[in-house]
């Protein structure tokens, strides 16, 4: 079945018949001005030569401009283009100027005079100058070189840690969860749950345990759980969460010394469950411990400096009652009896938003070297170590 011819045909014809007679006549007039020089040569007339001559440059870059046109465009920019072109025009228009003003013949003057020995080893000092130079040139390029790759290293090791921080919260995720959206906590998997995150602990830096033990403590996989005792199944709370149960829950992971000697320096730690972790020698400077909760955690050797307790709960029950943990005392969360840090040795140095009960229980439990760094001072507070 014959169809028409659309309208962008039409056109794209149209085009071609208005294109098509201006580059015959060009072509023509081409051919004429070939003729035109190739008399002017037989015939010895110079005039006539130059005539065909012009008229078939302006001819052929009237053919060419297209095509040349399109490349032009590609290798130089308009910007770059209009540089080139004004260098140009800057240059030749200095040399008629000096040319106008007779500088040509003042220095073709000065130089029949010089004394070229002079100059020959001005050249010389010229030329170790400028070999100076490049070699600065080439040791700033190599230390830019250096730094760039350092940093595409960095952005690499990032993406790499952050890639291996989710597939662990991926697997963990699987672990603990079944088809039934219910929390396990069988002793295999919590065996492999603790496993994963000791080994993920050792691979990545301050602030990839941060987000660990954000997660751990969010998913409330660090806080000690009340079980049903047959099926071992972590029990509702009434209010939409997970009961706790201090003194006979059983956490899904437990920290223990994973991560004594570790740095978590400059990390956010707010609202992270750390309650019974080995914590001796950590590096805490900095970190934000907004309401974390460091009870019968062990932080002797610690440093906490310049770090944010704001709410940060250091014990259970009264002040007055309250004291460290105790490896053969059972915890007491009634009155705070041995649910306490063990903060002795530990640096407190500028540590920011200490409220007073905080400061109390640091001074009575620190020991002389813990008394020395507390904001505000231990005057008036007792020694309970009695060292």
């Amino acid at each position: 079945m014959n169809t028409l011819p659309s309208k962008s045909s039409f056109d794209k014809s149209a085009d071609l018949d208005e294109t098509a007679p201006s580059l015959k006549t060009l072509l023509i007039v081409l051919l004429l001005s070939i003729a035109i020089l190739f008399l002017g040569v037989l015939l010895g007339n110079r005039i006539v030569t130059i005539i065909g001559s012009l008229i078939a440059i302006i001819m052929a870059g009237r053919i060419f401009y297209p095509s040349v046109k399109a490349s032009l465009t590609e290798l130089i920019s308009p910007k770059d283009g209009g540089v080139l072109l004004a260098s140009l025009g800057l240059g030749f228009g200095l040399v008629g100027l000096l040319q106008s003003f007779g500088a040509s013949r003042w220095i073709s003057f000065q130089l029949a005079d010089a004394n070229w020995d002079a100059i020959g080893a001005l050249g010389e000092v010229f030329g170790a100058l400028g070999q100076i130079l490049i070699a600065v040139l080439a040791v700033y390029v190599a230390w830019r070189q250096y730094i760039i790759s350092k940093d595409l290293t960095i952005q690499q090791n990032t993406i790499t840690q952050q890639q291996t921080i989710d597939t662990y919260f991926q697997g963990i995720s699987d672990l603990v969860l079944d088809d039934e959206g219910l929390l396990e906590d069988w002793p295999q998997e919590r065996a492999i749950a603790e496993g994963r995150t000791a080994a993920i602990f050792s691979s990545v830096d301050a602030i990839g345990k941060a987000k660990i033990l954000r997660f751990l403590s969010r998913a409330k996989l660090l806080s000690p759980l009340k079980r049903d005792q047959r099926l071992g199944r972590p029990i509702l709370d009434g209010m939409g969460g997970y009961a706790e149960d201090r003194n006979n829950g059983t956490r899904v992971v437990d920290l223990g010394v994973m991560l004594a000697g570790s740095s978590l320096e400059d990390s956010d730690l707010r609202w992270v469950d750390l309650s019974e972790a080995n914590l001796i020698r950590v590096n805490l400077s900095n970190c934000e411990l907004v309401k974390s909760n460091l009870s019968r955690s062990i932080l002797v050797g610690a440093n906490l400096s310049n770090s944010d307790l704001n709410g940060a709960r250091l014990f259970y029950g009264n002040l007055e009652t309250a004291s460290p943990r105790s490896r053969s005392e059972a915890p007491n969360y009634r009155t705070g009896e041995h649910t306490g840090a063990v903060v002795e040795n530990a640096d407190f140095t500028n540590a920011e938003d200490i409220s007073e009960e905080q400061r109390c229980y640091i001074c009575a439990w620190g020991g002389e070297k813990t008394r020395s760094t507390v904001p505000g001072g231990c005057a008036g507070i007792p020694n309970q170590l009695g060292r």
